[in-house]
């Protein structure tokens, strides 16, 4: 199972390093366009649906090599036990609130299939094309929150927030 998990990370990241390629092209193909005059159509809402993608499919592999921002002023200064119970409580309010996230964004998908909302920008996209990368953005965020608790309820990880080097560069 874990390798399945992780395999499932590694490729919403290498999928988000895609999108993020794409963000890329669609910008210079924006900037030679005027600079040579020419116009691509749609390229400046493809370059925002294509970093949204990027974004929302980075969160889980982001959150699973403990690069999102924590604040830890409380955790470094309590004993094991109620650090433990401090991270569990963390990692289950953060469940919920991408189950919320996730669910609003399914939601949110389902409704503009449903109802063929297109984008108002001159690309005319039926929104639900780049909603549902967000969509499964969230939900693999959200099973990477339910593999965060579950391996804090099978015991955790072994060194306090306080004793891992920071990562600065």
């Amino acid at each position: 199972m874990r390798k399945a998990l992780d395999r499932l990370y590694d490729g919403a990241a290498y999928l988000a390093a895609l999108f993020l390629i794409a963000t890329l092209v669609f910008i210079a193909l924006s900037i030679a366009g005027r600079i040579l005059n020419f116009h691509v159509r749609g390229t400046d809402a493809y370059a925002g649906y294509t970093m949204a993608a990027c974004g929302f499919l980075a969160l889980a592999h982001t959150l699973k090599r403990g690069e999102h921002i924590r604040v830890t002023m409380l955790l470094n200064h309590v004993g094991l036990r109620a650090h433990r119970a401090l991270e569990l409580w963390c990692y289950a309010a953060a469940t919920l609130v991408s189950a919320l996230f996730a669910w609003f964004s399914v939601r949110l998908a389902w409704q503009s299939y449903t109802f063929n909302d297109i984008s108002t920008a001159n690309d005319a996209t039926p929104l639900w094309i780049p909603q549902i990368v967000m969509a499964a953005g969230t939900l693999i965020l959200l099973v990477a929150f339910v593999d965060e608790v579950v391996v804090e309820i099978r015991g955790g990880r072994h060194a306090r927030a306080g004793d891992e080097p920071a990562r600065i560069e």
